[in-house]
């Protein structure tokens, strides 16, 4: 299976998702089945490397055909693309990294190995490095991993939050500061059969009940002694945001452009038929929701150029990111000023997409981190 196998099984899948749009939008959880159709699919072999079996080739010749199956998944199913977009995003590291400084070396293709293995299983990644009172800077973490007495195990506590995929992921990546140390590093949690009542270590504090992406299962949770394994090429915390940072980015971004796509698409249908009857403010916000519709489509384009190229990607996808994440709400708001109050209707798509695109300001690095980090860029 290669990639454009991949995508060609997702764009079905994405087609029979927006077939029940309307009851789709109203979910608050998961369905598992949805995520053994996409294992079916192929998608899992994102994360898993052409020479161990999977698709994923480097981020320069992977990045734009992962983006494009998150943004025809987006067409669908918001949700379900923004989970789907963490599995890649957290294997980047060990897939772009084949090599680690002595003496890890060994350790470090053992773990690349069983990863890689586990995938092809079925396992599903995600993400919980997100902590409240940290302003979404993950370096900030309040965690803690204290040293187990077996050899090279951890045991986490510390409160996380934006558990994007709980439930459904089997395992999920997170930050804390080991034992004895000052620097943060990562940590992966085995999540799966683990009950959430506290008897496992691991205590459900908060339900995801987002206005957007509410489907997500992004749960909250509180760790105490809860057994992790630590990446196996330990201290490489900067290297690991720089290195995957930007793909993070691109995934996260590539969602947010399908559901402006479908959302603009579905309004035309709307719009075009009674063009002539439409008053001046509402041609004139037609306009510009087409133009930034436009933009979004450039700073895409744009960014997976940058990727392909290798060529300032950090600051690229930053950019991009940013940049899409304002215009696609902005969109969103025009599309609903023209269809109408009937988007305040839950029978109507257009409330929902607009809370859904909304979140790309909220995702890794958030509003007030991303501008940070563009000034100092």
């Amino acid at each position: 299976m290669d990639a454009s196998i991949v995508h060609e099984n997702l764009r079905a899948i994405s087609a029979d998702f927006a077939a029940e749009r309307r009851e789709r939008q109203r979910r608050r959880e998961l369905v598992a089945a949805d995520f053994a159709r996409l294992r079916d699919a192929g998608f899992l072999l994102t994360g898993v490397p052409v020479d161990h079996g999977g698709i994923w080739e480097s981020v320069g010749a992977s990045a734009r055909p992962i983006c494009e199956m998150l943004r025809t998944l987006a067409h669908g199913d918001s949700s379900v693309a923004l989970v789907c977009a963490m599995h890649p995003a957290v294997l980047n590291f060990w897939m772009a990294t084949e090599q680690a400084a002595a003496p890890f070396q060994k350790a470090w293709e053992e773990q690349r190995q069983s990863i890689f293995r586990n995938v092809r299983d079925g396992a599903w990644w995600g993400t919980i490095a997100s902590e409240p009172g940290t302003a979404g800077d993950i370096s900030k973490t309040k965690a803690t991993a204290r040293r187990d007495l077996s050899d090279g195990a951890y045991l986490l506590t510390g409160q996380k939050n934006f558990g994007s995929g709980s439930g459904i992921t089997s395992y999920m990546i997170t930050v804390a500061a080991p034992e004895g140390e000052t620097a943060p590093d990562m940590f992966v949690l085995d999540m799966r059969g683990v009950r959430w009542d506290g008897s496992a270590g691991v205590t459900l504090t908060a339900a995801w009940d987002g206005h957007g992406m509410a489907a997500t299962q992004s749960h909250a949770f509180s760790f105490k002694e809860f057994p992790v394994t630590r990446i196996a090429w330990p201290g490489q915390f900067r290297l690991i945001q720089e290195n995957t940072g930007a793909l993070t980015q691109c995934c996260f971004t590539a969602v947010i452009v399908g559901v402006t796509e479908v959302a603009l698409e579905t309004a035309r249908q709307q719009v075009v038929p009674r063009g002539d009857s439409l008053r001046a403010y509402e041609r004139v916000e037609w306009s510009k929701a087409e133009l930034e519709g436009w933009l979004i489509q450039q700073a895409y384009e744009g960014v997976l150029r940058a990727m392909e190229a290798a060529q300032d990607t950090h600051l690229r996808a930053l950019q991009a990111k940013t940049a899409i994440a304002e215009l696609a709400e902005s969109v969103l708001r025009r599309v609903c000023r023209v269809i109408g109050g009937g988007t305040f209707s839950r029978s109507s798509p257009f409330g929902y997409w607009l809370e859904d695109v909304r979140a790309l300001g909220f995702l890794r690095p958030p509003w007030g981190l991303s501008y940070e980090r563009l000034f100092a860029a």
